[in-house]
C-alpha cells in the first residue's frame, strides 16, 4: 500500500518541532517533499517502487534493490537524526548571517567536526543552481575582495590591484527588487567581467550599473551602461548606481568576519553560495524556506571530497 504522507506547514521553530515529535514524522515530511511528483528509485530513476510497512524502506520494482528516501541526497549514511538536520536546516536559513559551527555544534548536541561538516552539506544543498533565468531590467554588477587583513597587504599586487593581496575575488549581479547571482573568480579582467556579465544579464537589460572598472569597459557594446566613479566621489548618477549589491556585499562579509572569523579559498564559493541563496529567497517565510532547501538536497558529499 503506497503511503503518501502530507508536507507540514510552520513558521517558527517550536512549530516545526511540535509538527516533527519522532523522527518518522521527520521522515515522512522530507519524503512528502522529495517525492511531491510521485515516488522514483534513486539508483536507477525507475517509478516502479515499493514501500515496506516501517514507512522507511523501499524497493525498486526494475533494479530490484532498497533503498531509503535518504539515498541520494545529502542526508544519505548520515548517523545523525533527520530531526536534528532539520534545526540545523532552520538556524542555516533563518539568521541572515548564517551560523557558526561551533555555535551548531552547540545547539543540536553534535561534534564541531560534525557540525562543520553538517554544514557544509546543506551549503552543498543551498548552492546557487546557476539561475533560473538571466537578470533583466536594472541590474548592478560589482567585484570586492574577500579575505586577508589590510596590516598583511602590500601596494602594487599584479593580479588584483592595490591593497587587494591575500584576497580572493567575487563577482556578483543584482537585478533591483529582484534576485542575486555571485560567485568567486580568479582575476578582475575585462575577459572575466565581460563573460559574467553577458553570462548573467539578459541583453533586454534595460540598465546595467558599474563603477569605473576597466573590466567593465565593453559592457556598452550590449547593454545600456551606466558608469559611477567612486574615485571621483561619486555614487549616484541619475538612476545609476552601485548601492544594491554593495548592500550585499556587507551582508556577505559581515558572515565571514562576524560568523565565521575566516573562511579559506578553497570553501568560499560554498559560503557565497549559502549567502546568495538566503539573499534570494530573503522575502519567504521561514518554514518555507526551510522546506525549499529540504527540496534541494539531492545529490551527496563525501567528507573526503570535501577536504581533498
Amino acid at each position: 500500500m503506497t503511503h503518501k504522507p502530507a508536507i507540514q506547514s510552520f513558521d517558527t521553530l517550536f512549530q516545526m518541532m511540535a509538527a516533527f515529535p519522532d523522527e518518522q514524522s521527520a521522515i515522512d515530511h522530507f519524503t512528502a517533499i522529495r517525492w511531491a511528483d510521485g515516488a522514483f528509485c534513486p539508483l536507477c530513476g525507475s517509478t516502479k517502487v515499493y514501500h515496506f510497512s516501517d514507512k522507511r524502506t523501499h524497493k525498486c520494482g526494475d533494479c530490484k534493490k532498497r533503498f531509503s528516501i535518504k539515498v541520494g541526497t545529502i542526508f544519505e549514511d548520515t548517523k545523525i537524526e533527520l530531526r536534528k538536520w532539520m534545526m540545523a536546516i532552520w538556524l542555516i536559513t533563518s539568521h541572515k548571517k548564517g551560523i557558526a559551527s561551533t555555535q551548531l555544534a552547540k545547539d543540536i548536541g553534535v561534534t564541531q567536526k560534525t557540525a562543520w561538516f553538517m554544514l557544509h552539506r546543506l551549503r552543498h544543498a543551498a548552492r546557487t543552481q546557476s539561475f533560473n533565468r538571466p537578470l533583466d531590467g536594472e541590474v548592478e554588477i560589482d567585484e570586492t575582495y574577500v579575505g586577508g587583513k589590510a596590516v598583511n597587504r602590500h601596494k602594487g599586487d599584479p593580479k588584483n590591484g592595490p591593497g587587494t593581496s591575500g584576497k580572493v575575488a567575487v563577482i556578483g549581479a543584482l537585478q533591483r527588487g529582484g534576485k542575486a547571482v555571485a560567485t568567486v573568480i580568479d582575476r578582475t579582467d575585462t575577459r572575466t567581467l565581460d563573460t559574467f556579465a553577458h553570462a548573467v544579464v539578459s541583453p533586454t537589460a534595460t540598465l546595467v550599473s558599474t563603477d569605473e572598472h576597466s573590466g567593465y569597459r565593453h559592457l556598452g557594446r550590449t547593454y545600456s551602461h551606466g558608469v559611477v566613479r567612486h574615485s571621483a566621489g561619486e555614487y549616484v548618477v541619475g538612476n545609476c548606481h552601485t548601492n544594491g549589491i554593495e548592500g550585499f556585499w556587507a551582508l556577505l562579509k559581515r558572515q565571514i568576519v562576524g560568523i565565521h572569523h575566516f573562511v579559506s579559498p578553497k570553501h568560499l564559493n560554498a559560503y557565497v553560495s549559502e549567502s546568495t541563496w538566503r539573499f534570494n529567497l530573503r522575502e519567504m517565510g521561514e518554514g518555507a524556506r526551510v522546506n525549499a532547501l529540504l527540496a534541494e538536497t539531492n545529490g551527496r558529499l563525501r567528507y573526503k571530497e570535501l577536504i581533498a
